[in-house]
Order: structure tokens, then C-alpha cells, then sequence
């Protein structure tokens, strides 16, 4: 589906058109005008309307942008940021909107996927197959205020950046919780399902750590100044917007620290509770072998053996065995292993 946002000069109010019947060239509209074109899990046709007829692309552009459509197995792109004669490409991973049902034994990749961006003078237009929560809140934020879009479509997309960031804020928070839960439970409770579940997790960290640091790296680029499709006074936005990017990158990669630590941890205490059981095992061995060797000794057949033919010689060896126990585990207890 094509939705189209037309501001004019002098208009308090953009105007939302489905379907529209785009013009053939988009690189020379009105002056004043801006719009905002959103492909949201478009057709073919409806991907050859803008993208050939009215704002024609490089191809290899237009590969990126349809790269789901046409292997739909493949990972989304990542982040990254071109510039064109006529436009500026950038690509965003935005998390999937159904991020909290995506299994954990799936690669971890697969919660995020692609946004495509182009940014004109006097067009954005965004592309993205799956409905995106961002680009929806966006479109509400500009009911309600709609002369911010008399800026630009650079600020235009700046909110869909910042709406796309601050929408990991959630799912970092969940991991953080997650992983504060786990480390009880590896003092607690240690299980061969507790290091699935954070061998699981690493990956899911290490698959947003590397979104986020690509997303950061295109942020870095657009705040530098180096693209002449980025207003100046814009670039202070794209900064918060990369403070954010900034934060939550230090969230997740203090995550994937926490996650290994935890992994080590989840490993000394198995090895400590394994240690424990030996060491039990070990005391229970060392206070039954001598009384076995009593018992062995008493137990021999020989008639030439004074204590067999002794009335209270059964009794003397229990009390033996009896000494020598107690002997052992008073050893143990100077010795301050018990």
C-alpha cells in the first residue's frame, strides 16, 4: 500500500492520499511542497510506480530496497548510508513488531528488519514490507503537528529514526531483566537448561549489539555534516537521535558482558557443586573404608582367630568401627571440612 503526505506552503494542514497518482518525476515538484511517500508492504507495480517512474533509482538501490521481497530467506540489510546525485539511501533495522514471539533458537537476526529510506530535497519516501509501530507513530505525531513536516523531509525522517531507536529501549530493558533474573537463578538453581537459555540469549545480545553499532555508524555519518540532503539545523536532531544509539549501545554491550560473565559463573558454580557432591562423597568413603576393614578382617575364615570364639567379640568390633568413624569425622571437623 502507497500512502502519500502532501504538505503545501501556506497550509496549516498535510493532506494523507492513498493511492496516488504520482507525477512522473518527483526531483522537480513545486516549491514549498514536501511530501512523504510510505510503501508499506508494497506490490511490484506499486515498487515500479515510485521507484522507476516517479523518482527513478540506481539499481543497485532498488536491489537493496527489494532485497525481502526477492529472498524472502534472506537476513535484512544492514544499516548503511549512500549518497546519490539526485538522493540520499539509507537503510535502518527497525525491531520486528512481533519481536517478543520470535523463538529463541531462530537466528537471532531475524528480530529486526529493514527500513529503506530516500531522502530529496522535497521527498521522503520509506519502504518497508512488514508494518512498522515507528513509521505509525510517526504518522501520528504529524495529525497533531502538522506544520513540523514545513521542514523537510530530512526532519521527516530524522522522527522515524528516532522513533525506530527509542522502540529498542523495551527490548533492551527486557534482555537487562532477563539476564538479572538468570543470575539468581545461577546461584541458586544451576541447570543444563539455564546455559541454553544464555547461550540463547549472547546471541540475541550479539545480534542488536551489531545492529546498533552499524545504525550508530550511519548516525555518525549523518551528524558530521557530510551530506548536503541534511540541513544543517537538522544535524542537532540526528545528534539526539545518536546519543540515544549511543546509550543503548553501551546498554547491550554491557548486556553481552553480563552474558559471558554469567556463562562463566553459571560454569564455576556447576564445577562448585560438583566439587561439593565429590568432596561428600569422598568423606562418606573415607569413614566406611575402615570400618570395611574391620569388617573384612573379622570376616576372614580362619579357626586360629582368638576373637571368634570371644562372647563379646561382635560387640567389640562394632565398637571399633563405632571409634574409628568418629575418629574420621573428628578429623574432618579440626580440620574444617564439614
Amino acid at each position: 500500500m502507497i500512502s502519500l503526505y502532501r504538505w503545501l506552503p501556506g497550509e496549516k494542514f498535510g493532506t494523507w492520499v492513498d493511492l496516488p497518482d504520482l507525477p512522473a518525476n518527483g526531483c522537480h515538484l513545486p516549491d514549498g511542497h514536501v511530501w512523504w511517500i510510505d510503501l508499506d508492504d508494497p506490490s511490484p507495480e506499486e515498487e515500479d510506480l515510485v521507484f522507476k517512474k516517479f523518482l527513478p533509482v540506481h539499481p543497485l538501490t532498488l536491489e537493496d530496497i527489494t532485497r525481502s521481497r526477492r529472498e524472502p530467506d534472506r537476513l535484512p540489510h544492514l544499516p548503511k548510508v549512500e549518497e546519490f546525485p539526485d538522493y540520499l539511501f539509507v537503510i535502518a533495522n527497525p525491531l520486528r513488531p512481533d519481536v517478543d514471539q520470535v523463538r529463541p533458537e531462530t537466528d537471532p537476526m531475524r528480530c529486526v528488519v529493514q527500513l529503506s529510506g530516500i531522502v530529496t530535497r522535497q521527498v521522503l519516501i520509506t519502504h518497508h514490507y512488514p508494518s512498522l509501530p515507528a513509521v505509525a507513530t510517526v504518522k501520528q505525531f504529524l495529525h497533531r503537528h502538522a506544520e513540523q513536516a514545513g521542514r523537510g523531509p530530512d526532519y521527516l525522517f530524522h522522527l522515524v529514526l528516532d522513533q525506530i531507536v527509542d522502540d529498542y529501549a523495551p527490548e533492551v530493558d527486557r534482555l537487562v531483566t532477563r539476564l538479572d533474573e538468570i543470575e539468581v537463578q545461577v546461584f541458586e538453581t544451576p541447570s543444563q537448561q539455564l546455559i541454553s537459555d544464555l547461550v540463547h540469549l549472547k546471541r540475541r545480545v550479539i545480534a542488536l549489539r551489531k545492529t546498533l553499532i552499524l545504525m550508530r555508524e550511519v548516525l555518525a555519518r549523518l551528524i558530521r555534516g557530510e551530506f548536503e540532503l541534511v540541513d544543517a539545523r537538522e544535524i542537532v536532531y540526528y545528534r539526539n537521535v545518536f546519543d540515544h544509539l549511543v546509550r543503548y549501545t553501551e546498554l547491550i554491550e554491557g548486556a553481552r558482558e553480563m552474558v559471558s560473565d554469567l556463562m562463566q559463573t553459571h560454569l564455576a558454580a556447576q564445577s562448585n557443586k560438583l566439587n561439593g557432591i565429590m568432596k561428600a562423597l569422598a568423606m562418606v568413603s573415607t569413614v566406611i573404608l575402615p570400618m570395611s576393614l574391620i569388617s573384612g578382617i573379622y570376616g576372614m575364615n580362619f579357626k586360629n582367630m582368638p576373637e571368634l570364639e570371644w562372647p563379646f567379640g561382635y560387640y567389640m568390633a562394632l565398637g571399633l568401627m563405632v571409634v574409628v568413624a568418629a575418629a574420621a569425622l573428628g578429623v574432618f571437623y579440626w580440620k574444617r571440612w564439614l
